[in-house]
């Protein structure tokens, strides 16, 4: 390891997404695999400018979110107002949203470095509910909402004052969209919304100040009768029905909530009513393309710890590292992160040109998620028994990562949008 960043006097090795503070750079060099070195900088679409972005941010998660996270991971809860605040102060909640709200104004290369980044967190739970923060529940409303919805409600998020989380999966309705029944009709004077219905799988539920809110604002088509909508969760009616004890993600509480007979300005409404559903779908291609980035570093962590762990621990006579099946399943995944990494990348780029890479994302984010199935649990099995415990990483990671073929689309609705884009969907052809 030789290359210095001036700023952060920290080293970049092997991988194009892991950057090691110079003092640990001794297990480095104790990893065979890691003797190649790769910057990040050799990729097209990242510059020194993402790097600098980027080693800030993980000193934050340094000093400020992974001495913390066993804590919070046991106490299956994270002081999401804490941790969001000093993300704000540093500009990382806004990277892509516009200056006059306190954005940084950048493209969206750069967010996806810093989703990348968030990787560095040693679970899963925190870095989703930054992206919730970031990528889930804002994008619309800096897309398409109105200056004074903006001011009240995307600002105070950017900066870290307030938690965001997002209304859109329900009971009956995960992936199917549009199956979703919760109402919001007008008021008699015709002033404000009532909302009744319920949400499922709300990410940091418990803790949020507003929520954006997919609702029916209407009769018809139900792809023509939605709208996003801005609530703030102390209004009356808005209640936390029960916290939902999850197979991972532990630090991040995961609620039901209930609406019932909620009254909301009818300007609460993002951009034109009736145009939710088209305004969600058009923010998946970013979420997934995020929901993907959050993955690498991960990953990329648990080939190294177990590269090391089992180059150390002995069986009959040998490191478990030197039988031919260890070493070969740790080149298979190796090549296969790479594979992703490089797919992942491409999208990005491309997207930044303005093409439409709802095909791309789709891919990505299917093979993120599988990639994270398998890996974690092939790993898994070479730990031995310190692998069914809770005090090593790779058993958080066989749970964590779990979750990516199910949210934000699941594995099968990933797999219809290519066969759609290919001609071989039923009724697509």
């Amino acid at each position: 390891c030789t290359a210095c960043l001036s700023r952060s006097m920290m080293l970049r090795c092997f991988s194009r997404s892991l950057v090691i503070p110079k003092e640990l750079c001794f297990r480095v060099r104790r990893i065979g695999v890691l003797s190649t070195s790769f910057e990040l900088t050799d990729e097209a679409i990242f510059t020194d400018e993402h790097q600098t972005l980027r080693s800030s941010l993980r000193k934050l998660i340094d000093q400020h979110i992974n001495p913390y996270v066993d804590e919070w991971e046991e106490a299956k809860s994270f002081p999401a107002h804490r941790v969001f605040k000093k993300l704000g102060e540093a500009g990382f909640l806004g990277v892509t949203k516009p200056p006059e709200y306190g954005g940084l104004g950048l493209d969206f290369s750069f967010s996806a470095a810093v989703a990348e980044e968030l990787g560095h967190i040693t679970c899963g739970a925190i870095p989703m509910a930054i992206g919730v923060q970031a990528d889930m529940a804002t994008p619309a409303l800096t897309r398409f909402g109105s200056d004074e919805l903006k001011r009240q409600f995307l600002a105070p998020s950017i900066a870290g004052d307030v938690v965001a989380c997002l209304g859109v999966s329900e009971v009956g309705a995960g992936s199917d969209v549009a199956g979703i029944k919760t109402t919001a009709r007008p008021s008699s004077t015709g002033d404000d919304l009532i909302i009744n219905g319920g949400k499922m799988w709300t990410t940091s539920g418990a803790q949020a100040d507003w929520m954006c809110l997919l609702a029916n604002t209407r009769e018809g088509d139900p792809h023509r009768n939605k709208s996003l909508i801005c609530v703030s969760m102390d209004s009356k009616g808005v209640t936390v029905s029960r916290k939902i004890d999850k197979l991972g993600m532990y630090a991040s509480d995961t609620v039901e909530m209930a609406f019932e007979d909620v009254r909301v300005p009818k300007t609460h409404i993002i951009g034109e009513e009736g145009k939710g559903f088209q305004y969600q779908m058009m923010q998946f291609q970013e979420e997934r393309m995020c929901a993907t980035a959050l993955t690498l570093q991960p990953l990329q962590r648990l080939i190294e710890q177990t590269i090391e762990y089992t180059r150390n621990r002995k069986a009959f006579g040998q490191s478990i590292l030197d039988n031919q099946v260890v070493h070969f399943t740790l080149a298979e995944m190796q090549a296969e992160l790479e594979a992703l990494r490089s797919l992942h990348y491409r999208c990005i780029g491309m997207y930044v040109n303005g093409k439409d890479v709802t095909p791309l994302a789709s891919m990505a984010k299917l093979k993120a998620g599988r990639l994270g199935r398998v890996l974690a649990d092939a790993l898994l099995q070479y730990w031995g028994g310190m692998g069914y415990t809770s005090e090593v990483e790779v058993s958080r990671q066989f749970r964590d990562q779990r979750l990516l073929s199910i949210a934000g689309g699941a594995d099968e609705v990933m797999l219809s949008i290519i066969c759609k884009w290919m001609g071989t969907l039923p009724g697509h052809r």
